[in-house]
């Protein structure tokens, strides 16, 4: 399997959590942490309304449960894919724990901190610099996103 391939099959494994999210009528965005072998060592979505915590993003809640995982805060040569670009808080946890790569689907224009709004993972004032892939599943990721919204407007969630 080649890195496309890879990131296209985790990109997928993110977009079914971000299912998840929207089923519960959470803002559907799915997260996913991978080791450098190719182990998934956590997934989640979106949980901000069920655990009533802000910080509750798929990204944060995937970082959680993978440094819990490793037992070590320091979550070094890990990939996460996120179906839309981590915000400002995210991209300042992905930093502080040393991610090595971000993966998402679709920019944020609004909220983005990974190269939409700001730019977070190659700003040389931080002591971190995480490599980001855009793009990837990008259509379905803004699907999902624009689909969630428009019926949330109609009253159907």
């Amino acid at each position: 399997m080649n890195v496309d391939e890879n990131h296209q099959k985790f990109m997928q494994t993110a977009l079914k959590e971000a299912e998840k999210a929207g089923q519960r009528a959470e803002v559907p965005i799915g997260a996913v942490i991978v080791a450098q072998n190719g182990e998934i060592l956590a997934a989640d979505h979106n949980k901000t309304i069920e655990l009533s915590d802000p910080t509750a993003h798929a990204e944060i809640l995937a970082m959680r449960a993978a440094a819990k995982q490793l037992q070590n805060y320091r979550l070094l040569n890990t990939t996460l894919y996120v179906t839309i670009e981590p915000c400002i808080m995210c991209m300042g946890a992905i930093v502080n724990a040393r991610v090595a790569r971000v993966v998402f689907g679709a920019g944020d224009p609004k909220w983005g901190a990974a190269g939409s709004l700001y730019d977070f993972s190659s700003d040389t004032r931080l002591n971190h610099r995480v490599e980001v892939i855009s793009g990837v599943y990008e259509e379905a990721c803004r699907r999902l996103m624009k689909d969630f919204f428009r019926d949330k407007r109609a009253g159907k969630s």
